[in-house]
Parts: structure tokens; sequence; C-alpha cells
């Protein structure tokens, strides 16, 4: 089973529909915590690190042989619990911060929230460092955006991504640093032909790799018991 630390219920079924497109039978449990997000906003998110610890413990209690976080403010805390967990746990954006840098130096990260862009900068160059590149990371807020999200405006939420994107300008990758920007990398792909900047969301890279953590736990506890 794989346990995902959601802050917005809207989540749960974005999750459900990739995991039956791209690891259909994969056990799913949802961990869906608003007050999280909320108090990472107003606190910082190391305020919320005890709260994390004894939700990711819960879950591994529970059975879950990885975890998925899917919230990019307070990604970091989530991994920062793995070792006393004793379980994997996947920030959502990390393996889309790997395929930016991997596109070239230049890179724009657009966020609805101001919490976000911080965090994700700092896991871009953390990957480039794993990497061994050196990068240029441009964060861009979209004005009004999460406002639209809390409406329950998805539509508008992803067109005014979208807008701001397109607007974007001198850099190899656009960066989408919430999972919830996802439809609009979707949206821009419509009308993008072969050679135009990728616009990278985070949601199915890291399902996928959190997949993948799952079948070597799996794995690996079988070796362990055999």
């Amino acid at each position: 089973m794989l346990a995902l630390l959601h802050t917005s219920p809207a989540h749960a079924p974005v999750f459900d529909a990739l995991r039956d497109e791209d690891s259909p039978g994969l056990a799913l449990r949802h961990l869906v915590h608003p007050q999280l997000l909320d108090r990472a906003r107003e606190q910082g998110p190391q305020t919320v690190a005890e709260e994390v610890a004894r939700v990711l413990a819960g879950a591994a209690r529970d059975g879950a042989r990885a975890v998925l976080c899917t919230c990019s403010t307070i990604g970091w805390v989530a991994e920062s619990a793995e070792s006393a967990l004793g379980l994997p746990v996947l920030r959502v954006d990390r393996p889309m911060a790997a395929a930016a840098v991997a596109a070239g130096p230049r890179i724009a990260v657009l966020a609805a929230l101001e919490s976000t862009l911080g965090p994700t900068a700092d896991l871009i160059a953390e990957e480039a460092g794993r990497a061994g590149r050196r990068v240029s990371v441009r964060t861009v807020l979209v004005p009004g955006a999460w406002q639209l999200f809390e409406a329950g405006d998805t539509a508008g939420y992803g067109a005014a991504v979208a807008a701001v994107a397109r607007t974007v300008r001198d850099t190899d990758a656009i960066v989408l640093a919430q999972a919830s920007m996802a439809p609009a990398a979707e949206r821009m792909g419509a009308d993008r032909g072969d050679g135009a900047v990728p616009v990278l969301s985070s949601p199915r890279p890291g399902l996928r790799a959190a997949a993948q953590l799952v079948a070597r736990e799996a794995s690996l506890s079988g070796l362990r018991t055999m």
C-alpha cells in the first residue's frame, strides 16, 4: 500500500485516476490534512513537523510500504521524517525537479502560493547538486490563482496558470510547483509543437516513482521472510 499525504481533498481523485492508468492494482490510502498547509503558510513549514511525523507513523502502522507527500510546501518536512519512520518518503515534486535539471540550466518555477516557491527552488538546487549541474532558477507567482482553486474554479485556475506560463521566455523548462497545477500543463500541451520548452507537472512522475518504491519495499520484505 502507498500512503499519500494531501493538504487538499481535491488531490485524491486525481491520484486515483493516475493510479488506474499507470499502476493498476496499487493500493492507495489518502491522508487528507488541510490544516497542515494552513499552519505551514502562517507559521512556517517547520511548525508542522511533529504532526506530519505522527500522521506518517500511523500510516506505517496501518501497513503502508511508502509515503508520497503531494504538498510542495511541506514536502521537505515529510521527507525529513523518513529515517525515524523506517519507510521511504518521497515528495511528489522531486522527480519533476530532476527532469527540469536534465532539461537545461535555466528553470522557471510557477506557483499559486508564495509558500511553495522557496521549497521548490531549494529542491531544484538540491537535484542540480546531485546531478553535478549548475542551474539558475527564476520564480513566478501566479496572481489570484489560489483564490480560484479555493473557490473550486478548477477551469479558471488552470487557465490562469497557463496564461502566465505562456508569457515565460528565456528558459529551458517551466516547472509547475504545485500538484494542483497539472491541468495547466495539459492545457498548454494541446497547442505546443515539437521543440517547445517543456512544461513540467508533478503528479504523474511522482506517483510512478512512489509506485516503484512500494514494489521495491515489497520485494525486500519478501526476501527478508524467505
